[in-house]
């Protein structure tokens, strides 16, 4: 039986200590926001299966550096590991190399005042993953595109999606994307940024295994964006591994949310 969403939102908004005295103005603000950051986002999603509702989350972790340049604050983000956590009986294994293969283009990021907090706004930048072309042209839906190229290296088109179903059928999934996220944050005493994600994307179902899983699969982004989180954590600049950073997992956030 399909398990119900979590409460949201997912995690508590901290409290920011009541001696912290916030940037004065935006020189100040982009220069407290400038640094190294442990990325650490979910999105949900929502679809359905002949077994009833599919919600889903995929938990991404990886790295975001926020840099001044010409007066701007530009992101740049590196992904290492995602995780898939289902509210059915299907466990969904996204290889890291996979994860690794998507490389988001950097973006000048809007940093503004509201309320007496400081707001940082990271606005879409598509980004194709596992085929080529235009990433401001809409994906391609035709599973034969030449353009279809294999990201992950493992020889197979587009990432591969290795999927177990009931714990005793054994697939995989071909898919090629284009990533269309956006953030909005707000900066916290301890150095924090935290928000919400929302996500645009496009998938492509390239192929797979058996003939079950060869449908489209496309899902969208559950409304309630308390349940899509995103929190960056700054970090010394030597923390440059992706190795280094999930084992500093448990450290840097809190736990994985569960059905």
């Amino acid at each position: 039986m399909p398990k119900p969403w979590p409460a949201s939102p997912l995690y508590a908004i901290p409290e920011n200590d009541p001696e912290w005295q916030p940037p004065a103005n935006r020189d100040e603000a982009l220069a407290a926001m400038a640094g190294h950051y442990a990325h650490y986002d979910i999105v949900a999603y929502d679809g359905d299966t002949p077994n009833g509702p599919l919600s889903t989350f995929v938990v991404s972790y990886g790295f975001t550096d926020l840099v001044i340049e010409d007066g701007e604050l530009v992101e740049y983000d590196r992904f290492c590991h995602a995780e898939y956590l289902a509210n059915q009986n299907l466990t969904t294994t996204f290889p890291d190399e996979a994860t690794q293969a998507i490389e988001p283009r950097s973006a000048v990021v809007e940093v503004v005042q509201e309320d007496g907090v400081w707001k940082v706004y990271r606005p879409a930048t598509p980004t194709l993953v596992g085929i080529d072309g235009d990433p401001d042209l809409p994906l391609s839906m035709d599973p034969n595109d030449p353009l279809i190229n294999d990201d992950d290296g493992d020889g197979k088109p587009g990432l591969t999606v290795y999927l177990k179903l009931y714990g005793l059928i054994d697939g995989e999934i071909y898919i090629a994307r284009r990533e269309i996220f956006e953030n909005d944050m707000t900066l916290y005493s301890d150095g924090s940024l935290r928000g919400t994600v929302t996500d645009s994307s496009e998938q492509l179902v390239v192929g797979a295994s058996l003939r079950i899983l060869n449908v489209p699969n496309n899902p969208a982004q559950w409304p309630d964006l308390g349940l899509s989180p995103i929190i960056l954590i700054p970090i010394a600049d030597d923390i440059d591994t992706c190795e280094e950073l999930m084992a500093l997992r448990d450290d840097l956030f809190p736990p994985e949310p569960v059905f």
